[in-house]
């Protein structure tokens, strides 16, 4: 009886001072992954810009020297003065605020100008009234997509979104034509002359007997005075970030452009006839983005 009742307590015993050499049971701790993001407020105080413009889509920082556009959805991409530089990573929202991979900052600083001038509140344009055409409508249709879409179509929904940025950044925009209805071509670039615009700007969209065909184009009338000469410039450099290819700024004898006696331009914002571009100016997300280039443009012209 002795020798099995000292064995339950000698058991017991070592078992004390085996807890005791252990010292206390927890449990360590979680460790969490910090979240490497900054809003793009702060982005844009850390590499000395403003905040320029914004849209659900997209925000542009500037200075003096420099026009950075991000697009701040999934697949976004981000271009400094021009340049597609990579993808923007991860983007996420949080109360109203946009969020953007820190790392942004050390590429985007890499490729900025040299001459960065401090942040300045943007100056109001000195001018402000935009004449938008969006081409065809009604009994004309236009082109007519591979995928069916009709070319009237594409330009309407794409002016409307020009139009809404602008009218944010307090200028005064004219639609020729509100909805599907048909717009004499003389009709149309008398809006212009009548309110005497500082820019008339018509859509349209491409078609090429080659499917293989693409990109945008920027026109000016032959013999087109300095300013649409400029106003063609800055439209098809920002239309540059779009990803579509730029095949430049040409003369040609458009009506809308002859008539006019404003500066003037018209933008072919790609081609119709080549399936992929196709699919891309009818999916709304990429036309927030071209709406949002050519607003770019033409805002810098404005200044």
């Amino acid at each position: 009886m002795k020798t099995r009742t000292k064995i339950p307590i000698v058991a017991a015993l070592l078992a004390l001072v085996a807890v005791g050499c252990q010292g206390p049971q927890t449990t360590p701790p979680a460790v969490v992954a910090r979240d490497h993001t900054i809003s793009v407020e702060e982005l844009a105080r850390q590499l000395g810009l403003r905040l320029d413009d914004r849209d659900d889509t997209f925000v542009v920082l500037r200075d003096a020297a420099n026009t950075v556009l991000i697009f701040t959805h999934s697949d976004g991409r981000f271009f400094v003065n021009g340049k597609p530089i990579g993808s923007v990573g991860t983007v996420r929202r949080a109360s109203g605020t946009v969020y953007v991979s820190e790392s942004l900052v050390a590429q985007i600083k890499s490729h900025l100008g040299t001459a960065v001038a401090p942040a300045r509140p943007l100056p109001r344009p000195a001018r402000g009234v935009v004449v938008i055409d969006p081409g065809h409508g009604g009994r004309d249709p236009g082109a007519i997509a591979v995928t069916g879409i009709h070319e009237k179509i594409v330009n309407y929904d794409v002016a409307q979104k020009v139009a809404a940025i602008l009218r944010r950044r307090g200028i005064e925009v004219v639609l020729t034509r509100q909805g599907d209805v048909f717009i004499e071509l003389e009709a149309r670039a008398e809006i212009a002359n009548r309110r005497n615009a500082d820019l008339f700007v018509s859509l349209h969209a491409d078609s090429a007997p080659s499917p293989s065909a693409q990109g945008f184009t920027v026109y000016v009338a032959e013999g087109a005075s300095a300013d649409s000469q400029r106003a063609a410039r800055n439209i098809a450099r920002a239309m540059a970030t779009t990803g579509l290819e730029n095949r430049g700024v040409r003369p040609a004898s458009y009506r809308v452009l002859v008539l006019n006696r404003r500066p003037a331009v018209l933008v072919e914002m790609g081609y119709l006839s080549n399936r992929q571009e196709a699919l891309r100016l009818q999916d709304s997300a990429f036309q927030d983005r071209l709406a949002a280039a050519i607003a770019t443009g033409i805002l810098d012209y404005l200044q």
